[in-house]
């Protein structure tokens, strides 16, 4: 039921970290994988790791929010395997523009910032499932997943942006789930995961100090996480792979938490 044995599926996002455990994941159960990133040497040096390792995988360059390029990609996929079962929507992240400090004013919020990030998480989403789902729409069982966070449900103090892009993406899952539904039954799905806190490069000065110990932000996050550590990337894959197999062909428009109790626990 949780093989993807025979599908082709594309990774947003594919050089990053958590993008990284995703399409290792996703070629160890069996699916083609495309490695889409704009890094060129990290997404080749990922397929080749993975080719070699007896999975098989390609890597895609493209910017998550260039049109062109993404035809590019999809057109790529579908000359090499014919069609594309599935779409995992890993790109994404913060920028220091959006981040509301302590002391900032917040009357004279950076709205630049605010919209770069909106774009990079929000579009960054839309446009890919725009061009490969349209492609995904002919496979007879195709699954789109895109990533949340908890911040999209709680409010974390600082990361006014990322939060608000995330909250969107929530809702965008839903809607476009129910919009699929009503035109293609459970021909294509799509559902979102929510990661807790993983250590990342865009967060680690955000919660390690240089010595690698916890920042006051860290022990706060610490403090209300059950399993008091942070996730490791691996341990997003379990959700993932169950998402984009024909185990969860009666799920949509769910959004999964992955984050160690943190959304259920009161503080309390």
């Amino acid at each position: 039921m949780f093989s993807l044995e025979g599908k082709v599926i594309v990774v947003t996002g594919a050089t990053g970290i958590l993008g990284g455990a995703f399409i290792e994941a996703i070629a160890n159960a069996g699916a083609v994988v495309g490695v889409l990133g704009r890094n060129e040497q990290v997404a080749n040096e990922r397929v080749e790791k993975i080719n070699a390792a007896g999975g098989k995988a390609v890597a895609l360059i493209a910017d998550i929010l260039d049109e062109k390029q993404l035809y590019v990609a999809a057109n790529t996929m579908v000359d090499l395997y014919g069609k594309i079962d599935g779409l995992v929507n890993a790109a994404g992240g913060n920028m220091p523009e959006a981040v509301v400090q302590p002391g900032d004013d917040l009357f004279s919020l950076n709205m630049e910032g605010l919209q770069k990030v909106m774009n990079l998480n929000l579009f960054g989403t839309l446009l890919p499932t725009q061009i490969f789902g349209a492609i995904m729409a002919k496979s007879p069982k195709a699954s789109i997943v895109n990533i949340s966070s908890v911040s999209a449900t709680t409010a974390l103090t600082r990361v006014l942006g990322y939060s608000l892009a995330k909250s969107a993406i929530d809702a965008y899952t839903r809607w476009f789930a129910v919009e699929l539904a009503a035109r293609y039954g459970d021909q294509i799905r799509m559902n979102a995961i929510a990661p807790g806190f993983f250590l990342t490069e865009q967060n680690r000065t955000l919660l390690t100090n240089p010595d690698g110990t916890l920042t006051a932000r860290a022990t706060k996050i610490m403090d209300n996480t059950p399993h008091k550590r942070f996730g490791s990337p691996s341990e997003l894959n379990g959700a993932l792979i169950w998402l984009l197999s024909d185990a969860s062909t009666f799920v949509s428009g769910t959004i999964t938490n992955v984050d160690g109790g943190f959304l259920a626990f009161s503080g309390v």
